[in-house]
Formats: C-alpha cells, sequence, structure tokens
C-alpha cells in the first residue's frame, strides 16, 4: 500500500490553512501513512508549524506516522530549528 502525499505549495502558510485542513482530513481516512512533499515550499510560516504540531496529533491518535519528503533550504532549517524530527520521520 503507498502512503498518502500532500504536495505543499510554494509558500506553506496561514493563506494555505483551509486548503491543508481539507487535505489531510482526507488523507486520515485512508489506511496509510501520510507524506508532506515539500519539494516545491519556498516558505513556511509559524501558522504552517501550528498546522504540523495539529495534524502530528490527530496522526498519532490514529496509529499513523507522518513523513516530510524532500525539503530543503530554508523551510528546512525552519523545520530542523523548531525540532520537527521529533515529530515527523524525514524521508
Amino acid at each position: 500500500m503507498t502512503d498518502t502525499v500532500i504536495s505543499l505549495p510554494e509558500r506553506f502558510d496561514f493563506s494555505t490553512h483551509k486548503w491543508f485542513t481539507k487535505e489531510y482530513d482526507v488523507a486520515l481516512l485512508s489506511n496509510t501513512d501520510l507524506v508532506l512533499d515539500f519539494s516545491r515550499v519556498q516558505y513556511i510560516d509559524s501558522s504552517a508549524l501550528g498546522m504540523m504540531v495539529l495534524l502530528h496529533r490527530l496522526l498519532e491518535e490514529k496509529n499513523k506516522k507522518g513523513i516530510i519528503r524532500n525539503v530543503s533550504g530554508s523551510a528546512k532549517d525552519i523545520l530542523e530549528m523548531a525540532n520537527f524530527g521529533n515529530l515527523y520521520q524525514y524521508e
């Protein structure tokens, strides 16, 4: 079974809140782990980090893994500073 992938936009910030919530609500219905594909992300803000913490809690409740894929640059630096390696598996 393949993982469910959410491809994040170039700007992952508060403006993506509704879209991201809808995407992960659908993804949580599947029986797969959830991959956040950061390959396009150039900018990430604190509200996106908050959304990812909430998503991590929801994944834990369902005994699923959250995976961060293709993260680089400043987005990677921010996630590392915020210790997201403790919440998500990196690929």
